[in-house]
């Protein structure tokens, strides 16, 4: 493990949990409820890696538009996780110093749910060893929409339209430039992550379904990660 080159950004597709929950006989939610048990074993598994930042694609803006009893489920089960994180793992938190974003439209998520999120920024806003971004609610449209509108509110206050490279990046809701991305379920698409800043990412997708995502899979994605040579356009 020593020798593997471990990449300073991480970003992961948690795909896969309503097929595994077919595959198992089990209502929709309870392969989100699985999938979700799993995420928290994953930032442990990374935190083991020292990976400095993880981008976590939770719960797509079009995810919102599946049966209204399973977004209802998704979003509780999500509420739930957060609570944790807001008491059990908060000593993790602490002692990995782990800056917690969340990035979305939260104008479409209930405001308890949303308090909570603010709650746990607001406590990690101090770290700066390692980064956490939770997509909720989330789409890199949206994302981008969101920078312009920024920009041109700037540029309308000062008189002076600059945009430059820099600029954008500013107002980005993700920092940093994605390395690998991880995508499980076995589809080979973004579905709207982070198009700015997985520009140059390497993609691993593995055919397993998110709830059965082991750290043997997430060293075989490293593994690879390591064997690629990345030209980044040259």
């Amino acid at each position: 493990m020593n020798s593997l080159i471990v990449p300073n950004h991480v970003a992961v597709i948690l795909d896969g949990n309503r097929r595994w929950a077919q595959k198992h006989n089990l209502r929709y939610w309870e392969g989100h409820r699985r999938g979700s048990e799993n995420f928290e074993k994953f930032l442990d598994w990374c935190l083991e890696l020292n990976i400095p930042q993880i981008s976590a694609y939770i719960l797509s803006s079009e995810n919102l538009n599946r049966p209204k009893r399973e977004v209802i489920e998704i979003l509780r089960l999500l509420k739930i996780q957060l609570d944790k994180f807001e008491t059990e793992k908060a000593g993790l938190l602490d002692k990995y110093e782990i800056r917690v974003r969340f990035c979305g439209d939260f104008k479409k998520l209930p405001p308890d749910l949303v308090n909570v999120m603010k709650r746990i920024m607001k406590k990690t806003e101090k770290y700066s060893k390692r980064a956490l971004n939770l997509l909720v609610a989330y789409g890199g449209r949206f994302e981008l929409t969101n920078v312009i509108k920024k920009m041109v509110e700037t540029a309308v206050k000062s008189g002076r339209i600059r945009i430059t490279k820099k600029t954008i990046e500013e107002n980005l809701l993700v920092s940093g430039d994605v390395d690998l991305i991880i995508r499980t379920g076995g589809f080979s698409r973004l579905s709207n992550l982070l198009p700015w800043q997985t520009t140059y990412a390497e993609i691993y997708v593995t055919e397993t379904l998110w709830p059965d995502f082991t750290k043997k899979e997430l060293m075989k994605a490293i593994k690879w990660f390591n064997k690629v040579k990345r030209n980044f356009g040259r």
